[in-house]
């Protein structure tokens, strides 16, 4: 029956012009063929599409028989598989191309979500066709076939592992090399053009300061730089690329590094787009413009895969200070999010960057751009609040280089401004201790200077030695940062004799007894009597087996004492306990040395 009807309504059309097919002509033939080629009747469909008379009908109407046909090429295993791909073809070849592309574009939007890649295979090759049968106004439907592409790949989970990736597990691999493939020929065209364009007008040519782009606007281009830049944040951002030495062969790699060289062949040289994005912003009509075509995730993107991963190399000009600045925006970004593979990939960066500079180069000029205190921030986010280990521990290897980096007046600022940024007592901690480090440092023969010794010393060490709530200090909260202190403390009295008072601490004992070592005194006697009166209660419900919620509201080691079993709070008060002793072992300890007895 609608093999029937698929041959009565080609019959007829066969006898008027093609623009007098009405909207049921075309409905028929849609309904009809599809429900022949479902029902395996595809030698027959076959028939009739190939047929000379019909190709006026086909050429208006064949593209709607698109979706079943590509579902049976799919399956791969269909008997009438050889009839499909035979239509499909022939589809591909006389169909009008617009219609074809807006068929094809649809099949690869809908796709199932388990034949993504099955889908993107089979159809990358009719798409470059089409857009080839569209000769100059190609250009304008390329930036809908690559964003979809790009979209469906986007949707594919990136390996994590190079046995992941070796094995293809989630056909990401499959799809990197089909990209590679589709735009290859499109960007030596577009090179093409702008080697023609340059020598037929040579004084609209270039200027040199935008990054090669040509006065008169290639939209073929265009395109291709909006492609590039969307790869190089989705899939490329997601993936930590396999260096050649572990993995010889990487689709992902060899994709990343097309993109790459992409840009360069359509006139967008590497060094502008990481350096200089401000010279684009001047040169371009509209901020909006800027944002679209160079977005800032993309940017960092490549300064990962130029500084890391190394995939093309830059001129030899730019020193390393001058890199680390460029890159600091960069890392930034990388480090302000909550992925774990954004986040290692500023860290690595960020240790890229600094490694190519040498020891105590960075001046404190440099603390006046605003990328060189934000990215200290969110460093400590990742030290503090990252749930991965790894990254924490490689967040704080960076910020101890970052801190060797620096100058003497560039490591003062810089770890002043940490103390009062940081709010963690573990990372306050952690400052005052290479405060202590650059201390000792001074005080060593040849050594001496201006900063970690006596007028400008002091007012770092009173942002050191005080509680932060006074004798009402959680203790135990700031335990890392107050046992620092008063091991700063202790090595000064120890180290930096009376007599000779080169960091000026002998001068401002009274007042540290006043504002730091009183208060904290306090503050531990009172801890002291909380914890012990706790604990007394939680022996005793031990011993008479009350299951009962704590008396006190107590947290110890950040969790609610409550929480705990019973043993686990009695170890726990202990724990606490042992804490005050140290603080008040060393207490007693500066006070004896303080009053040289």
């Amino acid at each position: 029956m609608s093999f029937e009807q698929l041959s009565d309504v080609v019959q007829r059309c066969q006898t008027v012009q093609s623009d007098d097919y009405t909207t049921e002509d075309y409905d028929v033939f849609m309904i009809a063929g599809r429900t022949c080629i479902e029902e395996g009747d595809c030698a027959q469909v076959l028939s009739i599409v190939v047929d000379d008379k019909n190709q006026a009908i086909v050429r208006c109407m064949g593209w709607n028989l698109l979706p079943p046909l590509i579902q049976v090429l799919l399956k791969k295993e269909d008997k009438n598989l050889p009839q499909c791909l035979a239509i499909f073809k022939h589809l591909i070849k006389v169909c009008i191309p617009k219609e074809l592309l807006v068929g094809l574009l649809e099949q690869l939007d809908e796709a199932h979500p388990e034949t993504i890649t099955d889908t993107i295979v089979l159809l990358w090759k009719p798409l470059q066709d089409v857009l080839g049968r569209l000769g100059s106004r190609k250009a304008s439907s390329l930036g809908m076939v690559l964003s979809t592409l790009l979209e469906q790949v986007a949707k594919l989970p990136v390996p994590k592992t190079k046995e992941q990736e070796t094995d293809d597990n989630f056909s990401l691999c499959r799809c990197c090399t089909v990209l590679r493939g589709f735009i290859i020929p499109l960007v030596h065209e577009a090179r093409q053009n702008t080697l023609k364009l340059r020598k037929e007008t040579p004084d609209l040519a270039v200027d040199g300061k935008d990054g090669g782009l040509l006065v008169k606007e290639d939209e073929l281009k265009t395109e291709l730089l909006k492609f590039c830049m969307k790869s190089l944040c989705e899939p490329l951002l997601g993936v930590v690329l396999t260096d050649a030495d572990t993995l010889a062969v990487s689709p992902i790699r060899d994709f990343a590094e097309e993109i790459l060289f992409s840009l360069t062949q359509i006139g967008e040289p590497l060094h502008n787009l990481v350096f200089h994005p401000g010279l684009k912003r001047k040169a371009l009509p509209g901020f909006l413009e800027e944002e679209v075509l160079y977005p800032k995730e993309s940017l960092a993107s490549l300064a990962y895969l130029l500084f890391v991963n190394h995939l093309a190399a830059l001129p030899a000009v730019f020193s390393p200070v001058f890199l680390l600045r460029c890159n600091m925006e960069h890392i930034n970004l990388l480090l302000s999010r909550t992925e774990e593979t954004w986040i290692q990939k500023g860290l690595e960066l960020y240790q890229k960057s600094l490694m190519r500079t040498e020891d105590a180069s960075l001046s404190v000029n440099l603390l006046n751009i605003k990328a060189f205190i934000s990215v200290p921030q969110n460093l400590v986010k990742v030290m503090t609040l990252c749930p991965a280990h790894h990254l924490r521990t490689k967040g704080l290897q960076v910020l101890q280089l970052s801190i060797d980096k620096f100058d003497t007046e560039a490591k003062y600022k810089f770890l002043q401004s940490m103390l009062r940024i940081s709010n963690h007592s573990g990372v306050e901690g952690y400052i005052i201790k290479n405060i202590k480090n650059q201390i000792d440092y001074s005080l060593k023969p040849g050594n001496g200077n201006e900063w970690f010794q006596g007028t400008h010393l002091l007012p770092l060490l009173r942002q050191v030695l005080r509680l932060p709530d006074g004798p009402e200090t959680d203790l135990l909260q700031y335990m890392d940062r107050v046992m620092e202190s008063l091991n700063l403390l202790r090595y000064l009295v120890i180290r930096d004799k009376e007599s000779e008072n080169q960091t000026g601490i002998w001068t401002e004992l009274c007042k540290i007894e006043e504002n730091f070592l009183k208060p904290l005194r306090v503050g531990v006697n009172m801890s002291r009597a909380h914890y012990e009166m706790e604990l007394r209660s939680t022996m005793d419900n031990k011993k008479t087996k009350d299951i009962g919620s704590s008396a006190l509201s107590v947290t110890v080691g950040e969790e609610k004492l409550a929480n705990m079993t019973k043993d686990s709070q009695i170890q726990a008060l202990h724990s606490a306990l042992d804490t005050f002793d140290m603080m008040e072992s060393v207490l007693a300890r500066i006070e004896e040395l303080s009053l040289g007895t």
